[in-house]
């Protein structure tokens, strides 16, 4: 009787350790932004990398991308000239920070503005900026997601000049590259601005936020930014060797991963290193897993209990993933990491079956990783093979990883 109420007892503490880890997944899911990544050439179109590509969340301040691209245009026409003085508005000087602390009555230059928002994301110059071209902010949205659709920018919608949080202000990964791209090649004259990490305003020096531009080699822009619903966003780019990418982490969780992030995808793209696994992306690809194993070691008695029973056959040894030689040079894509060899074997076979004709002839293989997760890989691609399987993936709502060959 004992015995019986101690085993009782052990499973009653195990389901409510399971029920307690359960609480704090989910809490975890719903309190984390949603993460992606994006890495493009512009000069192809080519997309080298995309986790989440079309997956919606808040811009932050990558909004004031659109707002400077506005306030280009209005300079390219001759609506607005640098050296102009605008007005300061009541609404422009009640903007929370980051700001530059305009007074309403006063006036800026637009070139001062123009810098305000490049190097500390001032909402109040941004307020400013778009009432001198829109009249209001709210029809100066309005332009910003008309001239989005535009853009090709499909996923997108502005409903602020500024990038402070609105629900309703929306973007992805790709149309930021697309907005990143199109600063760029439509506004070639007024691109160097994104490339100024200082200036000076009311005798002050204005320091920028966009740390990368110090130390990643060749790096000339673009915006940084952050809210709580956003997470830590960046869209960067850098040219080497006359070659220029374009990287956009959206929802990191700390600004030096985010920058981190967007330099180890620069990286990827130049050649320079392969791309390994976000740290993000592992944790949220181990989480079902590991609620299973949960699950399964709370129904079972303890192991102490086990043991006073003779074993009358040993489990069988779980197979080891079969691989095909992988050839040199040959490309690889990775489709999950998770919490042990079998999961990630079926892992393999679950995505097998829903891109088979993209993934014929690739082997399969499970690889333990450094930090204990498995994880799951096709192996023995072409660089395009690798790429259009993890398009289709992607489009299918599956997180998918291209590995470039080690030499």
């Amino acid at each position: 009787m004992f015995r019986r109420t101690n085993i009782m007892l052990s499973r009653i503490t195990l389901f409510a350790a399971f029920a307690c880890a359960l609480m704090f997944f989910t809490t975890a899911a719903r309190a984390a932004p949603p993460y992606a990544e994006f890495l493009l050439d512009p000069a192809t179109g080519a997309v080298l990398h995309a986790v989440n590509a079309d997956s919606p969340t808040q811009p932050a301040s990558l909004t004031k991308m659109m707002t400077l691209f506005l306030a280009f245009d209005a300079l390219d026409k001759g609506d607005l000239v640098l050296d102009q003085m605008i007005p300061v508005s009541r609404r422009a000087q009640n903007m929370a920070p980051s700001k530059l602390g305009l007074v309403a009555g006063t006036s800026i230059r637009v070139e001062d503005a123009i810098l305000g928002l490049v190097t500390r994301s001032a909402n109040d110059a941004s307020v400013v900026l778009a009432e001198a071209i829109g009249g209001t902010e709210e029809q100066f949205a309005e332009m910003m997601t008309m001239k989005a659709r535009m853009l090709g920018m499909r996923n997108t919608s502005f409903h602020n000049a500024s990038g402070l949080p609105n629900s309703r202000q929306i973007t992805t990964a790709r149309d930021i590259a697309a907005l990143s791209q199109a600063l760029i090649k439509g506004h070639a004259r007024h691109y160097p601005y994104f490339s100024r990490t200082s200036f000076t305003y009311n005798g002050a020096p204005v320091q920028t936020h966009n740390r990368l531009m110090s130390r990643y080699d060749g790096m000339d822009g673009i915006k940084t930014g952050f809210v709580n619903a956003s997470g830590f966003n960046l869209a960067g780019t850098a040219v080497r060797n006359g070659r220029r990418l374009i990287a956009v982490v959206l929802g990191g969780r700390t600004s030096k991963e985010r920058d981190n992030r967007v330099a180890a995808l620069l990286d990827h793209g130049f050649g320079v290193a392969p791309l390994r696994p976000n740290v993000s992306t592992i944790e949220v690809a181990a989480a079902v897993p590991a609620v299973r194993s949960a699950i399964k070691a709370a129904v079972q008695p303890p192991v102490r209990q086990q043991a006073q029973k003779p074993l009358r056959e040993q489990p069988k040894p779980v197979a080891k993933t079969k691989a095909a030689p992988a050839k040199p040079g040959s490309w690889t894509i990775q489709v999950g990491s998770f919490k042990s060899q079998k999961a990630g074997q079926a892992g393999l076979d679950t995505t097998g079956k829903v891109i088979p004709a993209q993934l014929k002839g690739a082997g399969s293989t499970v690889v333990k990783g450094r930090n204990g997760s498995f994880q799951a890989r096709f192996t023995g691609l072409t660089k395009t093979a690798a790429e259009q399987a993890c398009s289709r993936l992607e489009a299918k709502g599956q997180d998918c990883l291209v590995l470039a060959p080690r030499n």
